[in-house]
């Protein structure tokens, strides 16, 4: 089981990752990684020295190959995974954020390519976290 927690504030030495909710031209936009068949929003963990935000335009820029783009603060998020035997993983942090892109270049990461559609996809990479992300930023006006 995993549990989605929300919050506005948190020690910053507490965010791991930094999870890009995307837009182009009101369409959505998710990445394929090379290794996998599934779909997921940009993102990824915080690099040693980086911001938050600095993740996650890293992130955003290496994944889709966003050029121009306006990016936003949406929350903080947690996740938290009970696994078979009822142990409990720890609780990690990340923030959420959410990004209009104007203009695309290439892509310099693990993400095979990216797909721009009207509608929210169904073939989730992390489909018990990803998903609650989006009603969140929806719910916070957002998206």
């Amino acid at each position: 089981m995993v549990e989605v927690k929300f919050y506005d504030n948190i020690a910053d030495e507490l965010l791991k990752f930094a999870v890009i909710i995307t837009k182009h031209n009101g369409k959505w936009v998710f990445c394929k990684h090379k290794e996998r068949e599934t779909y997921e929003v940009p993102g990824g963990h915080r690099e040693d020295g980086e911001t938050i935000l600095e993740a996650a335009e890293r992130e955003l820029k290496e994944e889709t190959g966003a050029i121009d783009y306006v990016i936003k603060q949406v929350c903080i998020y947690s996740v938290k995974k009970t696994g078979i035997n009822e142990t409990v993983n720890e609780e990690s942090f990340g923030m959420l954020f959410f990004a209009e892109v104007y203009s695309f270049g290439d892509i310099h990461s693990e993400i095979e390519n990216i797909i721009i559609c009207d509608n929210l996809i169904d073939n989730w990479t992390y489909p018990q976290i990803q998903p609650k992300l989006l009603q969140e930023a929806e719910r916070r006006k957002f998206i």
